[in-house]
Order: structure tokens, then C-alpha cells, then sequence
């Protein structure tokens, strides 16, 4: 069967050149700024992330001999310091990993969990109305029980061969000697400079004498080294009980509000909210497309479900053998349909009955690639199927469409694998760029404004809508940490940031390298189009320009939008090497690192080398719907 090659999806700006991450590229008051680097190629085990500093620190522990999770907690810790408007201890993120002695995926949901007096109305007004979202993100109503100290515990107590004290060694020293403020820091602090203001901590510590942090400068954060210093002494449980506990507890309930501004809404989070916080080892989601294993997250993450359920409808269809256009077409329809049945049936699995089972069955792919027309796009938004078991020829969808609400566009993802083969891929997060605003007094980490994932009100209170709040409950995430292994023996892993785009940017991601000739530094590179059952489509201008009038052509209608996620991969090649990539341009661009590069000196093979791009689809023929 021929083999299609996106040539154009793979113009997103992916440099050739040196290659080799990890080198600094200049100093500030003894402070060396580390390059940033899209693509290695090498041995002895790769780390991708968006931040330099936090690729080196878990580089480091890969060349010290840590395993995948090891270096996986070790990056994320070193993330809460130079991307603390993403990710940090003051909220959670979803941990897939796959053990390479025993084969098997395994993942950790350190989702973030509503307090116990949190109920369905805590984001109406007094007249039942939804609050305005920018007022309840900057609310100490909005942040949900942390759950990244228990996460980084779990993963190391289950996987990994370091303590806590050793994974936290490195993010330590960054704490304390600083990094070298670039133009995305800059930037993310200048976007949240009116809601960091609202905030005595926060703009004392992100608005140092109260300016933006400049280009070129250290920032240093003494308060969170010391906050890491006390979780190595004493272990994550003085996060969630004790000193520290209580100083979460007191920052959520009494917002520290700088003076002359306004009052902010008190949340309800309580020491027993902290105390009886878990963060569960959950079965992953797992379907088959081409002959690729492809495992992600279970609700309450949306992620492995959604993207699951796109794969199997557009497996229907040979993607490996249609041209660019057709393809995408079959792209934008199939995500929209999934995201169609995300919206109306995914919940955290505590408190709503999830169809997860139906949702990833054939034979509901098979009844939903029925409203995929080749020529045409469906009206959108369109209504979800019905996972009831009972399947028939080409059904009209009969249940409501439901939207799906805000997600912010913030997060950040890491993959690491090391040499044995183990992988850890972890998408963590604050929720928005810059959480909720509220910085905990004297210890160095901002607090999530993750409750605003919840649904504020349902759309019809005659049906049932899987993501309104509760007690204890955890809303739904888009996060999409993924790992594809082909019988069992790992091939690659992916994810992103983005809110609800986060699906999209890892389904086309793994379509661009399995079906679209493009290897795993090219997939990511690609411009993005982001369909989630609306009306338009999002697209990056590259995509628009590339593929805007054909698409619109067969019904589709594009909204520009300046980029979408932000990704990092690994893949193990057939040759025993390791490919790691993280973006070229968006958010400022990625670093990828390998522990060992090729003879000669730093650098990789070039981009559009062949060999990093090796056939991983079989080449069954499509089954027809039905």
C-alpha cells in the first residue's frame, strides 16, 4: 500500500544545525543559559521537555544511572522552578509509565480533587447564574487539593530507584542559583502582570521591585528551595499535613490580597482535604491502531478516551494511503465526533457511570465513522453517539450536544526514557498560565485554579452532565500522556499542554508520524488544526495558508489562532537509538537531550534524515463502516 508523506505539514520551523541539547549558550551573573534544542539523537536514554535547565537536571540523573522515573520526577520538580506558571506542587497532572521488566502500563492520576463542602452550585451566583470565569480563576474558590507531591511519591515509590531527597537534588540548586530569564518568561509574566498584582506574595516574588523580570536577568526563588528541602526531609506528607498544610489551607481560605485591590472570593479547601488526598494507580486506556498499541489516560482525564476513540474510527479509513487533504478532512471529522462524546459522557469515573468500555469498542467506531462523510463536513456541532452495546448501519445521532466548557491553555508535558527501555510520559499543571495567582506566603509555589475545569452549570438540567462539581471530585482534564508500544516492546511517547487542545495536538501528532511519513521531531513541528465538535476549527496560520481553501472547500471554517500546544516525544528506533523532540518555535521552543550523542561531537542526524523515521503502521487493509 503506498505511503503518503505530509510534506507541508512539516514547514513548522524545525531547524537543522547542531542538534545536541544541553550546552550553555551564554551566562548571566554566573548563571549559564542553557541552548535550547529541538532534536537529539543518541543512547543511554533521552528527556524532552519545553525548559532547557529542566531537561539538563533530568538528563543528569539518566547519566547518574535513575531510570525513567527517577529523571521524570527530577524534571518535573526542576519545571516548578523555571516554568512555575505551568506546573508546580500547588497543583497535579496525570503520570503514564511503562515498566519495561514487566511490559506493562501503568499510570497515576494526581488529579486535583474538589474540597468536601464544594457542591454542584459553587460556581453560581446568588441568582444561580455561572460566575464570570476570570473571577472565579482568581479565587481561592478555584483551587482544588494538590496533587503533584503525592504524585512524585507514588512514582518513585513504585518505580523508581532514587529517594525523594536525591530527585529533588537538582531543582533544589536551580531554586537557588537561579536561571536565566528568557523572552517566553518575560512574556507569561507580563500576561499575568495584572493578576499577579492582586497578589502580595506573588508580586513580590514574580515582580521583583516591582517590574517584569528582564531578559538576560537570574531569577532566583529561595522560598521554594527551602520548600523542597522540607517535602526531602521529611517526605510529601509534610505537604499534606503539618506547617505546611496549614499554610495552604490558611492562603486558600484568606487570599492574600495586595492592598487597595479587591477582596477575592475565599475557597473552601480544608486540612482534611489535604490529609485524606490519594493520588490512585488507574488501569489506561488502550486501543489499537495499525497494529500500534497505544495506551493514554482513563477519566477522569479525557485524553485517552478521546484520542482512542479517533483512532478507531479513523483506522476505518486508511489514512496511510489518502493524500494530504482527504486525510486531515477525515482528521478534523473523526475528533470532532470523539469530542462530541467526551463533552456528553466523561466525568471522574467516583461519581459519573463512564462508558469507557463502549467509547474504545470497534463496533461503536464502527457505528460512528458512519457520520463521516469523505466529501463533505458535518454540521457542528453535531450530537454524541449512544455507547449503549447495541449497534447498528449508520444511526442519526440522537443525543444532545454539549459543550465543553473552559479549559485554560497552560500545562506542560516531559518525556523521558531511559536505557533499559522504561518510559514515564507526564503532563502536569496549574491549570491557566499562572493558576489561580495565589502564591502560598514564604514558600515559593503558586496554587491551581484547576476547579474551573468543572462545569459551571449544566447546559439542560433535565439531562445529566458528567463534570459538575462534588465533594472529593475531580474534574475532567484533556490531559494526554501517551505511550505506543508494538507487541508490548516501547516505540515512542508523547504530549502536550494546551487545555482541550491538548487531544488534538497528540491525536495529530501521532497521526503525522505513523501515517504521515514524518518522523517524531517532524510530527511535532507540523502545524496544528484543532477540531472540537464547534462550528470552526482552530488553526495555526501555517495550516490555514498550507491547507485553508481545499479544507473550506469540503465545509470547513478556520478561526487563526497564533499556535496550539506544545509537545515533547521520545522514540526508540529500530537501530537501538533513542530520538528525543520537543518543538522548534511554539511557546518559545523545547529542548530535547539524549545521554550519549554520536561520535564526532554534539549533534544528530540531519531532520529529514529517513532513518529517523522508520515504518511503525502495519498495512492491513481499512475495515469499511458499517
Amino acid at each position: 500500500m503506498p505511503r503518503r508523506r505530509i510534506t507541508l505539514l512539516a514547514l513548522g520551523g524545525l531547524a537543522a544545525g547542531a542538534l545536541a541539547a544541553g550546552a550553555p549558550s551564554s551566562t548571566a551573573a554566573g548563571v549559564p543559559a542553557q541552548e535550547k534544542v529541538p532534536l537529539a539523537v543518541g543512547t543511554g536514554g533521552a528527556v524532552a521537555t519545553v525548559d532547557p535547565d529542566a531537561t539538563r537536571v533530568g538528563l543528569e540523573v539518566l547519566a547518574d544511572g535513575g531510570n525513567a522515573a527517577d529523571a521524570a520526577v527530577a524534571a518535573a520538580a526542576a519545571l516548578g522552578v523555571t516554568e512555575p506558571y505551568s506546573a508546580g506542587i500547588g497543583g497535579g497532572g496525570f503520570f503514564v509509565y511503562y515498566d519495561a521488566a514487566s511490559a506493562t502500563v501503568t499510570t497515576i492520576d494526581g488529579r486535583e480533587t474538589a474540597p468536601l463542602a464544594m457542591g454542584a452550585g459553587a460556581f453560581l451566583d446568588d441568582a444561580g447564574n455561572p460566575l464570570p470565569f476570570d473571577e472565579a480563576v482568581q479565587s481561592g474558590l478555584s483551587v482544588g487539593t494538590p496533587g503533584t507531591p503525592r504524585t512524585w511519591a507514588r512514582a518513585l515509590e513504585q518505580f523508581g530507584t532514587l529517594s525523594l531527597p536525591d530527585a529533588l537534588r537538582g531543582a533544589i540548586r536551580l531554586a537557588d542559583e537561579g536561571f536565566v530569564v528568557d523572552e517566553t518568561f518575560r512574556q507569561q509574566t507580563a500576561d499575568n502582570e495584572a493578576k499577579f498584582r492582586r497578589f502580595q506574595p506573588t508580586a513580590e516574588l514574580f515582580l521583583p521591585d516591582g517590574a517584569l523580570p528582564e531578559v538576560g536577568s537570574v531569577f532566583r526563588n529561595p522560598d521554594l528551595a527551602r520548600t523542597y528541602e522540607l517535602l526531602a526531609a521529611k517526605g510529601v506528607d509534610a505537604f499534606y499535613t503539618g506547617e505546611l498544610a496549614g499554610d495552604v489551607v490558611a492562603t486558600v481560605q484568606d487570599p492574600p490580597e495586595a492592598p487597595g485591590t479587591a477582596e477575592v472570593r475565599p475557597g473552601l479547601l480544608t486540612e482534611e482535604d489535604l490529609a485524606r488526598y490519594d493520588a490512585p494507580f488507574r488501569e489506561p486506556t488502550r486501543v489499537e491502531y495499525r497494529g500500534l498499541e497505544v495506551y493514554g489516560m482513563a477519566p477522569p482525564s479525557s485524553g485517552g478516551s478521546t484520542v482512542g476513540e479517533a483512532l478507531n474510527i479513523l483506522e476505518r479509513f486508511g489514512l496511510e494511503s489518502m493524500p494530504d487533504v482527504p486525510g486531515l478532512h477525515s482528521y478534523l471529522e473523526a475528533s470532532a465526533l470523539a469530542f462530541a462524546d467526551r463533552n456528553a459522557y466523561v466525568g471522574d469515573p467516583a461519581y459519573v457511570q463512564v462508558p469507557l468500555a463502549e467509547l474504545l469498542s470497534e463496533e461503536y467506531a464502527a457505528e460512528r465513522a458512519c457520520a463521516l462523510d469523505p466529501a463533505t463536513a458535518q454540521d457542528k456541532p453535531t450530537g454524541a453517539g449512544s455507547p449503549d452495546g447495541e449497534y447498528g448501519p449508520c444511526p442519526v445521532p440522537d443525543q444532545p450536544t454539549v459543550g465543553e466548557g473552559a479549559e485554560g491553555p497552560s500545562t506542560t508535558h516531559l518525556t523521558v526514557g531511559d536505557a533499559a527501555g522504561n518510559i514515564a510520559s507526564y503532563t502536569l499543571t496549574i491549570e491557566q498560565t499562572g493558576g489561580s495567582g495565589i502564591t502560598v506566603p514564604g514558600r515559593g509555589f503558586i496554587l491551581n485554579n484547576e476547579l474551573t475545569d468543572f462545569t459551571f452549570a449544566a447546559a439542560d438540567p433535565t439531562r445529566p452532565e458528567p463534570n459538575l462539581p462534588a465533594p472529593g471530585k475531580r474534574p475532567r482534564s484533556s490531559m494526554s500522556p501517551t505511550i505506543v508500544l508494538r507487541e508490548g516492546e516501547p516505540v515512542l511517547a508523547l504530549g502536550s499542554p494546551g487545555g482541550s487542545t491538548i487531544i488534538t495536538t497528540v491525536l495529530q501528532t501521532l497521526l503525522n508520524r505513523i501515517d504521515g511519513g514524518m518522523n517524531l521531531a517532524q510530527a511535532i513541528a507540523a502545524p496544528r488544526a484543532s477540531q472540537r465538535n464547534a462550528p470552526t476549527t482552530d488553526a495555526e496560520p501555517a495550516f490555514i495558508d498550507a491547507y485553508g481553501a481545499a479544507l473550506g472547500a469540503l465545509g470547513h471554517e478556520f478561526r487563526s489562532v497564533a499556535e496550539i500546544g506544545a509537545a515533547t516525544g521520545i522514540e526508540y528506533l529500530p537501530d537501538g537509538r533513542v530520538l528525543a523532540a520537543a518543538e522548534a518555535v511554539r511557546r518559545g521552543g523545547g529542548s530535547a537531550a539524549v545521554v550519549h550523542t554520536p561520535p564526532g561531537g554534539p549533534g544528530a542526524p540531519a531532520p529529514d534524515d529517513p532513518g529517523l523515521a522508520p515504518d511503525l503502521g502495519d498495512d492491513r487493509e481499512p475495515a469499511a463502516p458499517e
